[in-house]
Formats: C-alpha cells, structure tokens, sequence
C-alpha cells in the first residue's frame, strides 16, 4: 500500500461553471503553499452524482516538452503554461 493519502473537500456551488471556477482558485491557492498540489488533477461533480467527475484544469502536455496546460478545461486558445493576466495593459 502507499503511504499517499488524497484529500477530498465538499464544498458546494451553485451550478458547475461556478464550482469550477471555485476549484480553480483554491487550487492555485493551494499550490503555492505546497508542491504537493497537483492541480491538473482536480475534478468537480454534482452532489448526487459523485462518480461523474468534470475536469476543471485542461491538463494537456505542452508542445515544448515540459509542463502541462494550467488553462480551464474548455479554453479556445493554445494551451499555456500560466493563466493570461487580467490586468489591462
């Protein structure tokens, strides 16, 4: 057996746009406090229908052989490293 352990988290949202929203920042959150974090990793799903996991992070491998994507799960541009800044410019 392994001595990994997984934390599972209930925390409830109002519909699944907002739970992976609210999945995203607790994990990027989270990541800077730990590199135990593993992001890509994190799924969302109905309360009555915990088997039916959504990916909330895309996860794909990035083309330049290091890393993966760090964008939602259903981004319409090329994959990336790091969320685009909101900031205007």
């Amino acid at each position: 057996m392994t001595e990994r352990w997984v934390i599972h988290l209930p925390v409830t949202a109002p519909d699944l746009l907002r739970a992976r929203i609210f999945a995203r920042t607790a994990a990027r959150v989270l990541t800077r406090l730990s590199a135990r974090v593993d992001p890509g990793g994190v799924t969302v799903s109905a309360e009555d229908e915990q088997g039916v996991r959504h990916w909330v992070f895309c996860d794909r491998p990035l083309s330049d052989g290091g890393g993966r994507c760090a964008l939602p799960v259903e981004h319409t541009s090329a994959c990336a490293r790091r969320t685009p800044s909101l900031r205007p410019q």
